[in-house]
């Protein structure tokens, strides 16, 4: 059934772990922590792991107005960055930086004993970003800048070639000290390529410029953790650190976005099993919940419900009989969720999250293809939450949520398994919270 718990799986939602176990290193050095003294101006390292999916669209000069966005793929990655940062004043941050990914975020199909992935194999971004302490510890940030990622082409009929795409990313995090020198942060990134119109002749195929062109997204998930050099030399923010008791319920709300990668599989046609039907979107949530505190440890638990942008959409620009389009939306959906978390600093907490979701899917196409169903799943996640004040906090937060397989039997008269697909979300949320007590 749904619980498709590949090893991929299992490592996408072995991330949601990380923000607890980069965490529990601080437990040994609480006494250590000095908000008001951490200086966030200086060089920095750092090293992280994420997760998140890509999409493509493909679209032609010879056919104006075709196009479907899109192709997707899914995986993981690890990341170095080296960075420096300057406070431009006893609240705002100026910085640069530099990083390198390699990863494992693919297309697969296999179809009658072919098989082919298309892989983001390495890349690096140069950016800058902007941020505000929201206490002296703990800092809220945005960045752009641009990106590089190298892709690669394998089949099993030793046929591939690789190219590479140019393009920008835009993205926030929440980064927090955990001790005198070391942070740790998670961090969204949207990243946009340009163009491709050369792919076919990349491929060594006598196509002219445009005859294919390639348009990829990517939705990323990042949770790093990051040395400073002189973050205890001194010229540290000392504004007051809000006093904050987790226990108690909250009611919140939040705006996201993601990636969904939906893998469809039609048996009789060799086997065929294709990962995925991408799309993308925002979506906004609402959310109620209680938490308590333990100390150290905050343990709680939310219901939260969304409507949701995410769609897969093919343009026909009119070329069958008028039909402009046909788009796969999930469109609306619901959680319920338990979390743990653990206190690293005295107003920030990192945590992880696990539990049911549930999401509504409607096939935008004329009739009989105009159907809609509903599926159960899973989610299991990440993220850092920092208090503002006694009844106010802000936070990121990265999901990974797969459902269960949708057999098409039910909506169309064709035979049971012929078709199916099963889709998994990478999202994230960055939310306020108000707390009642």
């Amino acid at each position: 059934m749904f619980l498709r718990l590949s090893a991929k799986s299992v490592l996408l939602g072995a991330v949601s772990a990380v923000a607890l176990m980069s965490a529990a290193h601080a437990a040994d050095v609480v006494q250590e922590q000095a908000a008001p003294g951490f200086n966030w101006s200086g060089v920095y390292v750092g090293f992280g792991v994420g997760a998140g999916a890509n999409v493509h669209k493909l679209s032609s000069d010879f056919a104006p107005g075709v196009s479907l966005n899109g192709i997707g793929g899914e995986g993981i990655f690890g990341q170095a960055t080296v960075g420096y940062d300057y406070m431009v004043s006893q609240r705002f941050l100026l910085g640069g930086l530099i990083d390198a990914h390699v990863g494992t975020i693919k297309t697969s199909l296999d179809l009658a004993g072919l098989s082919a992935d298309i892989k983001e194999t390495y890349g690096f971004d140069v950016g800058v970003r902007a941020g505000y302490l929201l206490t002296p510890s703990t800092l809220g940030y945005v960045l752009g800048g641009y990106a590089w990622q190298k892709y690669k082409l394998d089949t099993n009929a030793g046929f591939g070639f690789d190219w590479d795409q140019g393009g920008y990313f835009v993205g926030a995090g929440v980064e927090t000290a955990i001790n005198s020198n070391w942070t740790l942060k998670g961090e969204y990134r949207y990243t946009r390529f340009s163009t491709n119109d050369s792919l076919l002749s990349d491929a060594g195929l006598n196509a002219p410029d445009g005859a294919l062109n390639l348009d990829t997204s990517r939705h990323t998930f990042e949770v790093a953790a990051s040395y400073r050099f002189n973050a205890n030399d001194g010229g540290a923010a000392s504004f007051e650190t809000p006093s904050y008791n987790w226990t108690g319920f909250y009611v919140g709300g939040g705006l996201g976005a993601g990636a969904v990668v939906h893998q469809i599989e039609i048996p009789p046609l060799g086997g065929a099993k294709f990962n995925g039907l991408g799309g993308e979107g925002v979506f906004g949530e609402a959310s109620i919940g209680y938490d308590q505190d333990m100390g150290s440890w905050v343990v709680g638990g939310l219901v939260d419900a969304r409507l949701s942008g995410i769609k897969s959409k093919l343009d026909l620009g009119g070329i069958l009989g008028g039909i402009d389009s046909i788009s796969l939306n999930a469109d609306y959906g619901f959680d319920v969720l338990g979390r743990i978390g653990m206190k690293v600093n005295e107003a920030t907490l990192a945590y992880a999250l696990a539990g049911y979701s549930w999401q509504h899917f409607k096939l935008d196409a004329p009739a009989p293809l105009d159907v809609d169903w509903g599926s159960s799943g899973f989610s299991v996640g990440a993220g850092l939450e920092t208090a503002l004040s006694d009844k106010m906090t802000v936070g990121i937060e990265y999901r990974y949520s797969q459902f269960e397989k949708e057999d098409f039997s039910d909506a169309f008269p064709i035979p049971s398994g012929l078709a199916t697909a099963t889709p998994s979300f990478h999202t994230v949320r960055i939310d306020a919270k108000y707390k009642f007590n």
